[in-house]
C-alpha cells in the first residue's frame, strides 16, 4: 500500500526551524511588504528551486523503480546557542511522530486488506507492523539529521531553505523510505517462523517514546506539536492511504503497466511542490502577520485562482515559477524513467501528453488550495506547516494517484477505440 503521508521529519523540523519567536505587540502591517525586504524575484525563486527540484525528481524516479520492483525559515537557528536545544528536541519529535505513525498505517493497511475482501494472517500482521515502525523511525532518523544540515547549511549560504529543504526531504523520503521497508521487510519476512523478533521489536519501540517526549519538551514550540500536531498528520495518512488503495488495486492490472513506476514522481512532484508554496506563504505570514489577523493584500480568506497565479504578490510570483517548473521536470524524469525501464512503461505521445496534462492539473489544483488553506489557517491562529501541508500533500497522493490511472484509462480508450474495464470492477466469471 502506497501510503505517502506527508512525514514527520517535513514538519515539526521546517516549523520550529520556520517560526521564531516574535514580541507580541506585533501587528500584522497595513502594506505589502517593500523591495528592500521582499527581495526574490521570479528569476530568484526559480533559480533556487529548480535544481533541488530536480534533484528531488531524481529521488523518486529512483523511488518509483524500486517501488515497481517491490510493488519556514526565520532565523531561529542563527543563534549557535540555540541549536542543540531546537536539533535535539525536533529529532525526538519525528521519532515519537514515526513510531506512531508506522504503526498506524500498518493498521490501515491491515484494514484495507480486509476491507478488499483479502484474509488476515496474524505473523503477516506482526510482520507488517515491525517492518512500518522500524523502517519509519530509521527513515525519520536519517532524513531529520539531513534536514537539519540543509537548513543550517542553507542559512550560511543565505539561500532561503524553503526553496531547498522541502523538496530534498520529501524526495529523498520516498526513495530512502521504499529501500528501507524492502530490506526490513525481507528480514523481517526470512525470519517470521521466530516467535518473539517481531514482538519485540514492537515492545522496544513503546518503551522508548517516552524518552523521546521527555527530550521534546525541551521546545515549546514543539510541545505544541506533540499536543496538538496529531490529528493533521494522521487525516493525511488516511487521504494518502485511499491513494494507495487505488494504486494497489491497478498494479495487478495489464492495462495500468507502468503505473507502479510513475507514481511516486506523480505524487511527489506535485507534493514537493504544494509543500514549497505552503511554506513560502507561512513564512510570509509569520513575518508579516500576527496569527489571526491577515495582512491587508491577503485579506480575503478565499482567493480567485486567477489572485493565486496571476496578481503581483510575492506568492503568486512563486506559484506562476512552480508551475512552469511541472512540464519540463515531469519530461526530464519521464525521461529518465523510460531510459531505465523502457519495457515496463508506456511511451507513445498520447500517454507522454495525458501524463503531462495530469501533472499540470494536479499542481495547479494544489498550489490553488494551499493559498485558500495557508489564509484559513492563519485566521484561526493555527500555524500553517503544521496544519496545512499534511492535508495538501496527502491529497497530492490521492490526486496524483487517481489522474495518473485515469492516464492509463484515457490512454487504452485512444489506443484501442474502447474504454478498459476498470480495476474495480469485478473480474469475469468462468464461461
Amino acid at each position: 500500500m502506497e501510503t505517502r503521508q506527508r512525514r514527520p521529519e517535513e514538519l515539526g523540523l521546517l516549523q520550529a526551524f520556520g517560526t521564531g519567536s516574535r514580541p507580541d505587540s506585533q501587528r500584522a502591517a497595513s502594506t505589502p511588504p517593500g523591495p528592500e525586504l521582499s527581495r526574490e524575484t521570479a528569476w530568484s525563486i526559480g533559480s533556487q528551486v529548480t535544481l533541488p527540484f530536480l534533484f528531488a525528481g531524481l529521488g523518486l524516479s529512483g523511488a518509483g523503480i524500486l517501488l515497481h520492483y517491490f510493488q519556514a525559515n526565520t532565523g531561529q537557528i542563527d543563534d549557535p546557542r540555540e541549536q542543540y536545544r531546537v536539533v535535539s528536541s525536533n529529532l525526538a519529535l519525528v521519532q515519537v511522530q514515526a513510531a506512531v505513525v508506522g504503526l498506524l498505517a500498518a493498521v490501515a493497511a491491515l484494514l484495507l486488506g480486509l476491507a478488499s475482501g483479502q484474509g488476515l494472517d496474524v505473523v503477516e500482521a506482526q510482520v507488517l507492523c515491525a517492518s512500518s515502525v522500524l523502517t519509519a523511525s530509521l527513515a525519520a532518523c536519517a532524513l531529520g539529521t539531513l534536514m537539519v544540515c540543509i537548513v543550517v547549511g542553507a542559512r550560511k549560504l543565505g539561500v532561503n531553505p524553503d526553496n531547498i529543504a522541502t523538496p530534498i526531504a520529501a524526495s529523498l523520503g520516498d526513495l530512502i523510505t521504499l529501500s528501507l521497508l524492502a530490506v526490513v521487510s525481507s528480514f523481517f519476512y526470512r525470519h517470521r517462523d521466530s516467535q518473539y523478533l517481531t514482538p519485540l521489536v514492537c515492545v522496544g519501540f513503546a518503551a522508548l517514546t517516552p524518552a523521546c517526549v521527555l527530550i521534546a519538551k525541551q521546545n515549546p514550540p514543539v510541545v505544541r506539536i506533540l499536543k496538538f500536531g496529531w490529528f493533521p498528520i494522521v487525516l493525511a495518512m488516511l487521504v494518502s492511504s485511499l491513494g494507495g488503495l487505488i494504486l494497489n488495486k491497478t498494479l495487478s492490472q495489464p492495462q495500468f503497466r507502468g503505473m507502479a513506476v510513475f507514481a511516486p514522481i506523480m505524487c511527489g512532484v506535485g507534493g514537493n511542490l504544494v509543500a514549497i508554496q505552503t511554506s513560502r506563504i507561512s513564512t510570509h505570514l509569520h513575518l508579516w502577520g500576527t496569527p489571526g489577523v491577515l495582512p491587508l493584500w491577503m485579506k480575503k480568506c478565499w482567493p480567485s485562482p486567477c489572485s493565486t497565479f496571476c496578481s503581483s504578490e510575492i506568492n503568486a510570483t512563486s506559484a506562476r515559477v512552480l508551475l512552469v517548473l511541472v512540464v519540463p521536470g515531469h519530461l526530464a524524469f519521464f525521461s529518465i524513467v523510460s531510459l531505465l525501464e523502457s519495457q515496463s512503461v508506456p511511451s507513445e505521445r498520447t500517454f507522454v501528453l495525458l501524463y503531462l496534462l495530469a501533472g499540470l492539473v494536479q499542481v495547479t489544483v494544489l498550489l490553488h488550495l494551499a493559498d485558500v488553506a495557508v489564509r484559513l489557517a492563519w485566521r484561526r491562529a493555527l500555524d500553517p506547516d503544521d496544519h496545512c501541508i499534511p492535508y495538501l500533500t496527502g491529497l497530492g497522493d490521492l490526486l496524483g494517484t487517481g489522474l495518473l490511472a485515469l492516464c492509463f484509462l484515457a490512454h487504452g480508450l485512444l489506443r484501442t477505440g474502447m474504454w478498459p474495464s476498470s480495476p474495480l470492477d469485478p473480474a469475469p466469471g468462468p464461461s
